[in-house]
């Protein structure tokens, strides 16, 4: 048994088996998403019986034999922009879907590059507080009504 850096993707893969005969073990991250997805696919295929695996990767734009291999643990969490899009047909939270694959919303390292020190700060001081997800859901939804009061 090894353990390797695949040079492709930077990641380290279990090998286990005879030298020759390895077997290639993804990381867990992968299997986690993948399976994931194939949940949330199969629930939405209960209530909408046409919602087959070939359906859902034509309305991501991905190949029907990838997302199988997405599923199956196989084959690394698409890129940031087609997780979005299964959110969006799964009727999910995207950064959950994200966040399961490893990866961020691509426009969170761009809204931090326009207030750099600000947005940083605002980061690490919400998580040393530990806040809760209701706490940040409460803050979240006070902002956004305006409901806040900050002196200059």
């Amino acid at each position: 048994m090894s353990i390797l850096l695949h040079p492709a993707y930077g990641r380290k893969y279990l090998f286990i088996g005879t030298e020759g005969k390895e077997k290639k073990i993804m990381p867990s991250i992968n299997s986690e998403f993948g399976q994931r997805i194939r949940e949330l696919r199969e629930a939405k295929k209960k209530t909408d019986p046409s919602f087959s695996l070939r359906r859902f990767a034509d309305f991501i734009g991905v190949s029907a034999a990838f997302l199988s291999k997405v599923e199956m643990g196989e084959a690394l969490p698409p890129k940031a922009e087609n997780i979005i899009k299964m959110a969006e047909g799964l009727g999910v939270n995207a950064d959950e879907l994200l966040a399961l694959a490893g990866k961020v919303d691509p426009m969170l390292p761009e809204i931090i590059r326009e207030q750099p020190k600000a947005m940083a700060d605002f980061l690490r001081t919400a998580r040393e507080a530990k806040l809760t997800d209701d706490q940040l859901e409460k803050l979240t939804e006070r902002l956004k009504a305006g409901q806040f009061n900050v002196e200059s």
